[in-house]
């Protein structure tokens, strides 16, 4: 009886316990779509995402002002280069990447705003159980407002503000622990060649600033 007891106060102790910040699996991949609050920019990408080699590819298609485009670009934060890729013409443009590597996750200052459930919480499957975090954003004025699963902190969506769009949101679907192709986490071949362009004062380049 009385371990019975323990154990109760124990799982009562467990459930009770506040979300704390976390981390996202450090390789992922999935898919995600971006809009802006003044409505120039959407966009529908496929993500790589790996933090222990720090590198992302992104290839993205979607509109700006009205017209379409399509984007691929593969950023590797160690060697502080990114390259835009079009495998159509087979060409490549190499630029410096002039930013340190963001990890996935929400940072040990960030406040729990809320946990809710995406769904329905009446049976087993029927929803998802998610946090909802806010904090500043680390070198851009303003907040940003992060949602993440309470198991396993797969990223949900992220809202952010910038001074050319407004707020900005990220919402990330169909995640899958892990990289379903790594090679396209490494230069193409006919990348080799390719000489390193100046940004002729262009603005560093980071995941976000390239929606």
């Amino acid at each position: 009886m009385r371990l019975f007891a323990l154990l109760t106060c124990l799982l009562v102790g467990c459930l009770a316990e506040k979300p704390h910040p976390c981390t996202s699996p450090a390789l992922l991949s999935g898919a995600l779509t971006v809009s802006t609050q003044n409505e120039k920019l959407w966009t529908y990408s496929q993500y790589m995402y790996d933090a222990l080699g720090q590198r992302i590819r992104l290839k993205e298609m979607g509109t700006y002002e009205n017209k379409s485009f399509t984007y691929d670009a593969l950023l590797l934060f160690r060697e502080a280069t990114m390259f835009e890729i079009n495998n159509h013409d087979r060409t490549c443009k190499k630029k410096p990447l002039k930013v340190d590597f963001q990890p996935l996750e929400i940072p040990k200052t960030a406040s729990l705003l809320g946990q809710a459930v995406i769904g329905s919480s009446s049976g087993p499957g029927q929803g998802l159980l998610v946090n909802t975090w806010i904090g500043d954003l680390p070198k851009k004025a303003g907040k940003f407002m992060s949602t993440v699963t309470e198991f396993g902190c797969i990223p949900v969506s992220n809202v952010y503000h910038t001074d050319q769009f407004g707020w900005v949101l990220t919402s990330f679907f169909n995640n899958v622990i892990g990289l379903l192709d790594p090679g396209q986490l490494i230069p193409p071949a006919f990348c080799k060649g390719a000489q390193l362009e100046a940004m002729d004062g262009e603005d560093p380049v980071n995941f976000y600033s390239l929606f």
